[in-house]
């Protein structure tokens, strides 16, 4: 599936760095954004691996690194569980100001206890799913403790964290300190699935118990099983991530059904999200898209891109074809295509001089093999006979009807 890096800036005009995961043959019927594990990153593996199984049920996911994380602004000593907040209504925001506003949060360890409070400020959300959330932001302390005091006395110190060196301030554990997390649940007024292994070593089993019983229905909760607290064996976060697609499908709605093939046609469907397009051409299924700088999302090729890609992929195609036929020692060709639109006044060989545009193609052809100049030659007149070279040459009609 596709992802594209994405930038946005937080409430403090810091650049926060994120992925956004496409779904790869389907124009998204629905927007997610996910909270990763503290000091975590993007690029944490059971959290790419959730967001690819949500795309593949059409909903695109939106992960992004925390103030002063991974490749994002900021320091990481200023930030706070209330600055994660905060990052995650400006990641929301940005999806509703670029593609759509998110529907679905979900939230891994931390950013799970984050996405039950952000949810009351992100009004487009209708399910949150946490995975081995803490039901107290203050359950973070534990992971400091050998230091606390020196931070409270001193102001900071450096702590290590999955190995990793940071720095943590007495605001930190200050602001952890003062988070009504249960509250905030009772009144979440949106679905709820806790997720949660009995056997997780770092959050205990009752927190996904104190959690569910806080929340009011519609109201769920999944077994991890014998995952650990970071769903470090790939099997378990995409089992989590396709669980939690089919959990929600009830609350933000279902993927519409692929396009199904029509026997000798190619059928495009153009969706919510701007211009990406889904596409079944003889059974392949393909998306098309326009560049950003047009609005599009740049998902996909466009439709001049997949022209092009037909007379590309024509013209090689003939040439093997003739080769083969030949048995002469082609071993691959290779064309290049480029498309523009110019003034027919413009163009040294139209036919046409007003003030018409006209489509023309460059086309550039790299022929490999011990071929003769001879050979070469005549393959270079049989790529002008290749059968969308004609058609594009030919004349074309278009019929259209209401279906």
């Amino acid at each position: 599936m596709p992802v594209t890096t994405v930038k946005f800036d937080n409430t403090a005009g810091e650049s926060l760095s994120g992925l956004l995961t496409m779904p790869d043959t389907l124009a998204p019927h629905a927007y997610a954004l996910f909270a990763h594990c503290f000091t975590c990153t993007k690029n944490f593996t059971a959290t790419r691996n959730i967001a690819a199984a949500l795309a593949d049920e059409g909903v695109a996911t939106l992960i992004f690194d925390f103030t002063g994380l991974g490749g994002s602004d900021g320091d990481f000593a200023d930030s706070n569980f209330s600055t994660n907040v905060s990052d995650l209504v400006a990641a929301a925001d940005f999806l509703a100001q670029e593609h759509e506003a998110p529907t679905l949060l979900v939230g891994h360890s931390l950013g799970g206890t984050a996405v039950l409070k952000a949810a009351a400020h992100i009004p487009s959300a209708k399910a949150v799913a946490t995975l081995a959330s803490p039901s107290h932001a203050r359950h973070v302390e534990h992971l400091v403790s050998s230091k606390k005091d020196e931070i409270e006395n001193q102001g900071e110190a450096e702590v290590l964290l999955a190995g990793r060196p940071f720095t943590i301030r007495r605001q930190f554990l200050e602001d952890v300190r003062s988070q009504p997390i249960l509250e905030d649940v009772a009144n979440l007024r949106k679905a709820y699935l806790v997720m949660h292994a009995p056997l997780d070593a770092t959050v205990e089993m009752s927190n996904a118990t104190d959690l569910f019983v806080a929340a009011k229905h519609p109201k769920s909760f999944v077994s991890l099983d014998d995952a650990d607290h970071l769903l470090s064996n790939t099997t378990h976060s995409r089992y989590a991530g396709r669980v939690i697609a089919a959990w929600a499908q009830k609350y933000i709605g279902s993927a519409p059904q692929r396009l199904e093939e029509i026997k000798g046609a190619v059928v495009s469907r153009t969706g919510r999200d701007r211009f990406l397009t889904d596409i079944n051409a003889a059974g392949h299924r393909l998306v098309a898209d326009e560049p950003a700088s047009v609005g599009g999302t740049n998902a996909g090729p466009s439709p001049y891109d997949l022209l092009a890609a037909a007379l590309a992929s024509c013209t090689t195609m003939t040439l093997k074809m003739y080769a083969s036929h030949k048995k002469w020692p082609m071993t691959a060709a290779t064309a290049t295509v480029w498309h523009e639109k110019i003034h027919a006044k413009d163009c040294a060989d139209c036919s046409s001089k007003d003030d018409a545009k006209v489509d023309v193609f460059e086309r550039e052809i790299h022929i490999e093999g011990e071929l003769s100049p001879e050979q070469r030659a005549r393959l270079m007149e049989i790529a002008d006979r290749c059968p969308v070279h004609r058609t594009l040459h030919g004349e074309i009609k278009v019929r259209t009807e209401s279906a």
